[in-house]
């Protein structure tokens, strides 16, 4: 090492960038591939899938984390189709009325294929008994016994006013009948003169001295007497009437009950089931008491004179069955993908409508099934954010996955104004339930909600990068045969491979990685396709990719566009020559979302003598994240740890991060900070035309950082734009080299010479590179070698040190003497 000069060893060109060679594969293009039908990159994924499938046990639902894009809800389509669960029974789902409690329907579960079936034999139930109920009651036997029951009846009946007429007559009475209003009424009148006259009239008689009041006070009594024993007999004659009717009911029961219950035993037997032996039993007893709404109705006169309003018609609703779920065609495990969750869509509703008189009503026939009922015995797919978004959503499918059962609602945020009064019984349900979110969702659920890991046990998560290695480079060549075929696309060439295989490496961020976000990846074959088609092109080949990927970055790039103009025009102030006291260049990413660039950042730091310490200006000002703030007081702890170990640390220093004023975070450019310190301690100035990253520890090693790419592309970008020299260049982490995948401009200028690329393990490696002087070692007397830079910096802090005592002695000195 020749006077103090400093030479650095580059990053070998070889590991700039990993590339992808086809070349001796056994296929020319993906015309030569069949496609790939693996899961790929999601092996761990898989078999948490697997197990969660396949456990039969309450709890064991599913939530699917990953970052979107990365093949979750392909993936679990894939798996759930054709597939059958164990030991589970599909069954048709069905509600029945309740006769005892209208407002509570019975639930019934049958064998799949049996709900319409038994839908269809209670409609033809109710069909013959309409039309053999009336053919009985018309039956010659019936009438018979019928006019029989009637005429005696009568009998009793005409004996019982004859005997009375016959006694009132005696007494010289008569029996009239008086109207009353619409009625008429039996009633006792005297007779006087061969004429009925009543009571009031005779009185008057009395008082005009043309009858006897001693005759008319017995006639009164008489009468009060004929009346009290009216009563009676009109009593008698209603329990007479009563006992008709039940006499008839009998009749009717005795003749129409052999017909209901050898229809109904027929169902009963058919089915074998106690629900609807139960429900059976209800109905023979409504139909043997309702037998007159199986007879023709005769039609009534209308209200309103001349008003003839249509009459209702018995629909028999009551003896209906309502099919929620059918599952006579069902050969697999049901698989229902909702992708609209809510209330209504995932639980079911109660349907109302309005009747003739304005009113909202509803009925057992109005429950409809959600998407939890025909998932029943199978599986159910729902997006958690979507999901969680929909009022009542999450809370009532908690209830019904720890109950394992169903109870169809309408959703009413405000029951006081609720129109329906139905509460249906709960159905049995017996369904997976699969989610499917990212990892911040999971998460909150699992610390938040205790109820949530009794019923999702199982966590399948999805990678975005898979293991760089032969097998899965020519997976993924068969994968990408697959997006071809199911895209329509024009066949790729090995290059074209390769190219979009590099571009995975690329997003995955690591060379020993590829990149499992499926969606960019189809994206850039549909765009590769584009290019290759405007030029009329069978095969797409590896630059119709770099099109795809140039023309998609400059849809996007128009901030990196302006950013880099104003460097240009000097309006953003970036050095890329020459040595700068106590300034440095930093690299910064800006992240756009589905774009990200880096770009150099001027940091510099100014020091003197004091005890402030390290003054952020970026914290300051209200400007810096609190990884920045971590990395600041990082990198105090550094210097105190390497120069405070025999002296205090008297300094200040202040760090700004020029021209920056929409906030900084992160800790990438601590390492960065430490330079310009460094540089502004020992007053050696920095070489301009290379930039830094990298993060610090207080042991003073220089730790990985993200957007190492993104960042030597932009500083690069720069150099280029304000002419390249040969000496410029970017110092990056050592941990950082297995991340590069630099573009292939910028690894051609390297091999070139054009561009450097440097790495460094500590910060004692950059500030020989930055400032061409040793770094110089700790000695075992605790100063470092002569002319190096950290015994510069150290003498420069003892200096700081000893004046700083020196003017607080002569300060207090100075106190001393004018207090005196």
């Amino acid at each position: 090492m020749k006077s103090g000069k400093v030479i650095y060893p580059e990053v070998p060109v070889k590991q700039l960038r990993w590339y992808c060679n086809l070349e001796k594969a056994d296929f020319a293009s993906t015309d030569d591939l069949k496609p790939c039908n693996k899961i790929l990159g999601q092996e761990r994924a898989l078999k948490a899938l697997e197990l969660g499938l396949d456990m039969e046990y309450p709890g064991y639902n599913l939530f699917i984390t990953g970052k979107s894009g990365t093949g979750r809800s392909t993936t679990i389509k894939k798996l759930l189709k054709d597939r059958k669960r164990e030991n589970v029974i599909f069954d048709d789902k069905c509600y029945v009325h309740n006769f005892k409690d209208p407002d509570m329907p019975r639930a019934i579960s049958l064998p799949a294929g049996q709900g319409n079936q038994f839908k269809k034999d209670m409609e033809n139930l109710v069909n013959t008994l309409k039309k053999h109920i009336p053919s009985l009651l018309e039956s010659e036997k019936y009438q018979k016994s019928k006019d029989a029951i009637t005429e005696s009846f009568k009998n009793k009946q005409h004996s019982l006013v004859k005997e009375f007429e016959d006694k009132v007559k005696s007494e010289n009475f008569t029996v009239v009948q008086v109207q009353i209003g619409p009625y008429t009424k039996p009633d006792i009148l005297p007779v006087i003169n061969k004429k009925p006259t009543n009571l009031e009239n005779l009185e008057n008689m009395v008082e005009e001295g043309k009858f006897s009041r001693e005759e008319f006070e017995k006639i009164k009594q008489k009468h009060q007497e004929f009346s009290r024993e009216i009563t009676q007999i009109s009593k008698k004659i209603n329990n007479l009437q009563k006992d008709l009717s039940k006499q008839l009911n009998e009749l009717e029961n005795k003749m129409i009950t052999p017909l209901v219950e050898e229809e109904t035993a027929e169902i009963q037997k058919k089915y074998k089931n106690k629900s609807i032996d139960s429900y059976l039993n209800e109905v023979k007893k409504n139909v043997l008491e309702n037998i007159s709404r199986f007879q023709e109705k005769k039609e009534q006169a209308p209200a309103i004179p001349g008003l003839k309003l249509p009459q209702a018609k018995d629909t028999f609703t009551d003896y209906s069955v309502n099919v929620l779920v059918d599952n006579s065609d069902t050969q697999c495990s049901p698989v229902i993908i909702e992708t609209h969750p809510s209330y209504k869509n995932l639980f079911g509703i109660i349907e109302r409508r309005m009747d003739r008189t304005g009113h909202w009503v509803t009925d057992f026939t109005k429950i409809k099934a959600g998407s939890l009922l025909r998932a029943n015995g199978g599986f159910l797919v729902v997006n958690a954010l979507d999901l969680l978004l929909e009022p009542g959503v999450w809370p009532s499918l908690k209830r019904t996955l720890l109950n394992q059962k169903i109870e169809p609602e309408t959703y009413d945020p405000f029951p006081m104004f609720s129109t329906s009064a139905l509460k249906p019984e709960p159905i049995e349900c017996n369904v997976k339930v699969i989610m499917i979110g990212d990892p911040f969702i999971y998460q909150l659920l699992y610390f938040r909600d205790q109820d949530f890991e009794k019923i999702f046990k199982v966590k399948a998560d999805f990678d975005t990068v898979t293991e760089n290695n032969a097998q899965n480079l020519y997976q993924y060549a068969c994968f990408i045969k697959q997006l071809c075929e199911r895209e329509n696309l024009q066949p790729f060439d090995y290059s074209g491979i390769s190219g979009v295989i590099e571009y995975a490496v690329r997003l995955a961020g690591r060379q020993n990685k590829i990149s499992t976000h499926f969606n960019n990846l189809v994206d850039l074959l549909r765009e590769a396709n584009y290019w290759a088609k405007r030029e009329n092109q069978n095969t797409i080949r590896k630059r119709h990719v770099s099109q795809a990927i140039k023309e998609r970055i400059e849809r996007l790039n128009l901030i990196e566009e302006k950013i880099q103009e104003m460097i240009e025009q000097g309006t953003l102030m970036i050095d890329t020559e020459g040595a700068v006291i106590g300034q440095v260049n930093g690299l910064s990413v800006y992240d756009l979302g589905e774009y990200s660039f880096g770009k150099p950042t001027r940091i510099t730091a100014r020091t003197s003598m004091g005890r402030a310490g390290i003054i952020n200006i970026e914290r300051e000002a209200d400007l810096s994240g609190k990884t920045h703030n971590k990395g600041m007081l990082i990198l105090s702890g550094y210097l105190r740890s390497k120069y405070a170990q025999d002296k205090p640390l008297t300094i200040s220093v202040s760090i700004c991060f020029e021209q920056s004023y929409s906030g900084v975070d992160g800790d990438s450019a601590s390492s960065t900070e430490a330079y310009a310190l460094i540089s502004s301690i020992a007053n050696l100035p920095l070489r301009q035309d290379i930039a830094v990253t990298g993060s610090i520890n207080q042991k003073g090693e220089i730790q990985a950082i993200g957007g190492v790419n993104q960042k030597i592309e932009g500083f690069y970008s720069v150099c280029k734009a304000k002419g390249l020299t040969g000496t410029q260049g970017v110092i990056i982490p050592e941990t950082n080299i297995p991340d590069l995948m630099l573009r292939e401009d910028i690894v051609e200028a390297i091999k070139e010479k054009k561009f450097h690329l440097y790495s460094v393990k500590t910060i004692d490696q950059g500030i020989e590179i930055l400032t061409g002087r040793k770094a110089g070692k700790k000695l075992e007397n605790g100063k470092f070698e002569k002319n190096s830079v950290n015994n510069l910096v150290n003498q420069k802090l003892l200096e700081f040190a000893i004046k700083l005592k020196e003017f607080s002695e002569e300060k207090e000195e100075g106190q001393h003497q004018n207090h005196k």
